[in-house]
């Protein structure tokens, strides 16, 4: 099967696969299990991360986004099988995954590459990532192994995820030595988090022609609204997640004006406040941005991929940006 982007579709970076502007991220498929990640989320049966797989494809996404520190493996071995489930073959859709550094060097990025293939199964890796910028090697090191991967046809294309100005800097010098551009740089960036426009990551990677791929582009769920009509529901949230991404009564209160925007948006187009969100997110630099969307259930990722043919006017995506400008 294959996916028709309907001119709905972008690069990762200058000479990537063709996604969807939005895919589905599979870091909740750790949930309950080992890893550093597996804390974070409740556990999702393998039925339901099958069913949201299935949902994801039916509603045309064509890429999807998993890590080795998500469950020790878990959600690539989740997402591969799911995958197999709905007949997908290798090279139908576009995976990304990433090395995880911590209290390693880059010669860990070519030992451990074939347990990320085993656990994907048979499909192949179009983009592999360094996860965090703290590896115990310099950049220069860790792009020449991750280059050393491509050239022995391991994966297709390499990117970074979390990395400041200056690491992306050497990481796109580095690969450029090798002939090999930086495809993406994954960071956090929503309405609520816009500080990528103003420390100059946004900037550097249109420089580059590398393609920002934002997570957490709900803010964790804040961005739907949800919290504001009913802020109680965030007591059962997990502590991790309340204390790591600011689910206070100020939060609601600071945020509230763009949340009724939003809300006011989204009913004149018959839409959902989450999804005017990614649609602002993944349009208003005009190629620049793809986004992942999490869903702990079907429906989530239903909702969420409605956004790719949502259209907004040039004075709604205006009115979003004034009111949040505040968040750079």
């Amino acid at each position: 099967m294959t996916v028709d982007l309907n001119g709905t579709g972008t690069f990762l970076g200058k000479k990537g696969p063709a996604v969807t502007s939005i895919g589905l991220g599979t870091w909740q498929f750790a949930g309950g299990h080992r890893g550093i990640s597996g804390w974070y989320w409740p556990d999702i049966p393998d039925a339901t991360a099958h069913q949201i797989v299935k949902q994801a494809l039916a509603s045309g996404i064509n890429w999807f986004d998993t890590a080795e520190c998500y469950g020790n493996g878990r959600s690539e071995r989740l997402l591969s099988s799911a995958l197999k489930q709905c007949g997908v073959k290798n090279g139908d859709v576009v995976i990304v995954t990433k090395w995880w550094p911590l209290m390693r060097t880059a010669d860990s990025i070519r030992r451990t590459i074939d347990e990320r293939l085993r656990a994907l199964d048979g499909y192949a890796i179009d983009l592999y990532l360094v996860h965090q910028p703290f590896s115990l090697s310099s950049v220069r090191a860790q792009m020449d192994a991750m280059a050393d991967l491509v050239e022995s046809g391991k994966v297709r294309s390499v990117g970074v995820s979390n990395f400041g100005t200056d690491m992306v800097r050497r990481a796109y010098k580095a690969l450029q030595a090798r002939g090999l551009p930086l495809a993406v740089n994954q960071v956090k960036y929503n309405i609520f988090d816009r500080s990528i426009e103003s420390n100059g990551v946004l900037e550097t990677a249109k420089e580059f022609g590398t393609t920002i791929i934002a997570w957490s582009p709900l803010d964790q769920g804040m961005l739907t609204g949800s919290y504001h009509e009913d802020p109680a529901r965030m007591k059962s949230l997990s502590w991790a997640r309340r204390s790591m991404y600011g689910f206070t009564d100020d939060k609601l209160q600071r945020t509230r004006p763009v949340i009724e925007a939003l809300k006011r948006i989204a009913l004149k187009h018959q839409a959902t406040i989450s999804q005017v969100a990614l649609c602002w997110l993944v349009n208003f630099h005009q190629g620049s941005v793809v986004t992942v969307v999490g869903a702990s259930k079907p429906s989530q990722i239903e909702d969420s991929a409605k956004a790719i043919q949502l259209k907004l006017s040039a004075d709604e995506m205006s009115e979003i940006d004034c009111l949040s400008a505040v968040f750079k």
